[in-house]
């Protein structure tokens, strides 16, 4: 049986997981620089470490409601590629091993959390769901599209 290490987040009221090995961080969050002609769920610009990053408001993408301010937040770092990523969540719960595979959702999903589903996971009784990184990175257009 596979196990692997998940990222347990909350996000407008939900638990969800992201897979650990595409993590490299937890931060909290300072000044967000704003991006004209972004998409919706793009917040804007953060400098970590000397790296520019593309931070994202997983509420948004998730088809929640923009998020009230972006300083102070916790963002969970993701490296993509090249390129940096925060996702601003609302909690940072712990790191998880969980064993096997995800299976597909059987509850009805609103249409952004399908969307951004990589299936469900059980930890310790309870499903939670698998966020596919790719789709939030994506956003709205990965949303339209699925």
């Amino acid at each position: 049986m596979m196990t692997d290490l998940y990222l347990i987040v909350e996000i407008d009221g939900q638990k969800a997981v992201l897979p650990a090995s595409c993590i490299e961080s937890v931060v909290e969050m300072g000044e967000v620089t704003p991006v004209p002609c972004a998409p919706r769920h793009v917040l804007g610009l953060f400098a970590l470490r000397s790296r520019v990053m593309t931070v994202i408001d997983t509420r948004v993408a998730l088809g929640a409601e923009v998020r009230a301010g972006g300083r102070g937040a916790q963002a969970v770092i993701v490296t993509m590629g090249d390129h940096l990523y925060g996702f601003l969540v609302d909690h940072v719960d712990d790191v998880v091993a969980i064993d096997g595979a995800p299976a597909p959702a059987r509850a009805l999903l609103s249409p952004g959390w399908a969307a951004m589903s990589a299936g469900v996971l059980e930890h310790e009784g309870v499903p939670v769901m698998l966020l596919d990184v790719d789709a939030l990175i994506g956003g709205e257009k990965a949303a339209l599209a699925a």
